[in-house]
């Protein structure tokens, strides 16, 4: 994603991450707009503590009235920070338990003009390991993640112009199951709503790492597939429906003089 900023010619004042903690893009977005304000979004408390505690600044900075690098925000916090000119949110939409809501969220952040750049787990992700669990009779190893172009559709809803998407493939390969599990939890776990709702055993979990051998191929390592879709869209001009009695937002009404001056 911080490669395709290259392409972007609008230089936003104020920028956005969603899920910033998790998604790691703060090192790339500053050396992108180093002169702009930075703000990240939180979607749940135990995110917004860890992160706010991240960015605690010294009791030296405070008593020189330095504010903290990044200002860490609730959901609900979003409606009194005003209008961003990019929302950024890696690797977070297929974790939100609405994503339209999300979508919407990310339309209303956004000034109009400002655009949207995200990505997300496609429904080819971890596709090895549903068969593997399907033999077993352990449910669904993950949720039924969004196409790339129903997420499209999504945006369109949402409000946003120009929505482009895209995907690619990407192989992870491990030595071992044991480091396998352990990066399937550093990217989420298993989050599907119909998973198993008990603790596993230790005898499950000897089972598991048994069955997870079956995924190592002639290289002699063990192989899982994620797909990762892209999206970029703008926010476009509302349009004005003409009727005897129009209202407009003060902010529609700037809106619009700066594209017409434009």
């Amino acid at each position: 994603m911080a490669e395709r900023l290259a392409i972007i010619k609008l230089q936003p004042a104020r920028v956005l991450q969603w899920s910033g903690l998790l998604g790691g893009g703060n090192e790339a977005l500053r050396l992108a707009y180093p002169q702009a304000e930075h703000a990240d979004v939180e979607p749940t408390l135990d995110l917004q503590l860890r992160a706010r505690a991240l960015q605690k600044t010294p009791w030296w900075q405070s008593a020189l009235g330095r504010a903290p690098a990044l200002q860490v925000l609730a959901p609900e916090e979003l409606a009194g920070h005003g209008q961003v000119g990019l929302v950024w949110a890696n690797l977070a939409l297929h974790n939100m338990p609405d994503p339209p809501a999300t979508l919407a969220a990310w339309h209303s952040a956004l000034q109009v003009d400002g655009f949207l750049m995200f990505s997300c787990f496609g429904p080819d992700s971890l596709v090895e390991l549903r068969p593997l669990f399907a033999r077993q009779g352990w449910g669904r190893p993950g949720p039924v993640w969004w196409d790339m172009h129903d997420i499209g559709d999504l945006l369109v809803a949402a409000g946003f112009a120009d929505p482009v998407m895209d995907q690619e493939r990407i192989q992870l390969t491990w030595a071992q199951p044991v480091d396998l599990l352990r990066d399937l939890r550093l990217l989420g776990g298993n989050v599907a709503p119909d998973r198993f709702a008990g603790c596993r055993g230790k005898t499950w979990h000897r089972k598991l790492l048994g069955a997870l051998e079956t995924l190592r191929r002639p290289d002699g390592r063990l192989h899982l597939s994620l797909e990762i879709v892209y999206g970029h869209a703008f926010k476009a001009m509302p349009k004005v429906r003409v009727s005897p009695e129009t209202s407009l937002s003060l902010e529609q009404m700037r809106a619009m003089v700066r594209r017409s001056g434009a």
